[in-house]
């Protein structure tokens, strides 16, 4: 049987929070800043992604799916300095944007994933903290619903597998494509103008924010302060020790800090403690708060920290120095990051459009429920 989109196209034209974003006045830059150009797309498959990317029952108890946290109208992310986690737990960073996925390098603030989308699906569903599934649970949850039969076979999988889902929500990630920002096309107010040509020289910030997603994606530490709330929240601090001690970090019960990229490689001498990725700079109307801990509510907090000279920390990068730029330069620089906004990815050729049959109660709190 054929599935019909319902007028629903994957049609995409050319075109993120700043949570670890640097500044440093007078590096030069690797790759010109220029419009986002969208991938091929499968459109069976990124169909299929795309109903899976709503449905519920891809997490442990079929109460949150991955729009739960990565939400449309929030540029995919959720509008909290923090974000939620699965029931029973609370997360320790701010959701990112998932637009613009395709171009991505790393994924997570701290980096920990490269470019392999696959792995980053299954991590997001089967990790405990976010959607605790059990993947084989998930496969047949999917099997038995007749319209997933008919999508994966359409989309060329054959029978429903986990492998599969792992695929195809990819492929609808990369149908999240900027498009419409007066970067793109050329519709610039003056102020803008001017604060792209701040953002190019004086400030400096291309140094890190250069090529078409304006980031390098890179880890920096500029010296962001911790979010008290994830040391006095004990859920937070629940699901962040959780982590730390699966991740291999010292002494991870005494801490008080988010160590970030050092979970990579765990130099001996903590030289990438509080270090987090660059991040894209697209979207960023819908994406606030800022910073991979949500500690900013607004773009010119965000360049004021850095017009200072970025926070302190014994880590924090030598080449953050204050930037020495006027109140309307800092309008200026926001402006031009207010244009790198377009078109809300909102419409039905992004958002799956009709309810979404669980037959699965969800359940409020696991941490209630006893055999």
């Amino acid at each position: 049987m054929t599935i019909s989109r319902s007028k629903r196209s994957l049609a995409l034209t050319m075109g993120a929070t700043l949570m670890g974003a640097t500044l440093l006045a007078g590096a030069a830059f690797a790759d010109p800043l220029g419009p986002i150009v969208a991938p091929d797309i499968n459109e069976a498959k990124a169909l299929l992604g795309q109903r899976l990317f709503f449905d519920r029952r891809l997490s442990g108890d079929a109460a949150i799916s991955c729009s739960s946290c990565h939400q449309p109208e929030n540029g995919y992310s959720d509008g909290l300095a923090l974000s939620k986690a699965y029931p029973g737990s609370k997360g320790f960073r701010n959701t990112p944007t998932l637009i613009n996925t395709a171009l991505a390098a790393n994924w997570f603030h701290d980096g920990r994933i490269g470019t392999n989308l696959n792995d980053v699906t299954r991590e997001s569903i089967t990790e405990d903290y976010m959607m605790n599934m059990d993947m084989r649970l998930m496969q047949e949850r999917v099997k038995q619903d007749p319209l997933y039969v008919e999508m994966f076979a359409a989309a060329g999988y054959g029978e429903p597998s986990n492998g599969s889902i792992r695929k195809a929500i990819p492929e609808y990630l990369n149908t999240l494509t900027s498009r419409g920002a007066p970067f793109d096309s050329g519709t610039m107010s003056e102020g803008a103008t001017r604060g792209q040509a701040l953002f190019e020289g004086k400030a400096g910030c291309i140094s890190c924010h250069d090529g078409p997603r304006l980031t390098n994606d890179q880890a920096y530490n500029i010296g962001v302060a911790e979010n008290p709330d994830i040391w006095s929240d004990p859920m937070r601090h629940m699901t962040y020790a959780a982590f730390a001690q699966f991740m291999g970090i010292e002494n991870y019960m005494n801490i008080r800090r988010d160590v970030g990229a050092q979970i990579i490689r765990h130099p001996a001498d903590g030289s990438d403690v509080g270090k987090f990725n660059t991040p894209t700079l697209r979207e960023l109307t819908y994406t606030a708060p800022y910073m991979h801990n949500g500690t900013f509510d607004t773009l010119f907090e965000v360049v004021a920290f850095y017009n200072a000279g970025g926070g302190e920390d014994a880590n924090k990068d030598e080449r953050i120095k204050p930037l020495g730029l006027t109140f309307a330069e800092q309008k200026d620089i926001v402006a031009f990051l207010e244009s790198l906004s377009g078109d809300p990815l909102t419409g039905p050729e992004h958002v799956w459009p009709d309810p979404i049959s669980t037959n699965y109660p969800a359940i409020e709190n696991w941490r209630d429920v006893s055999n």
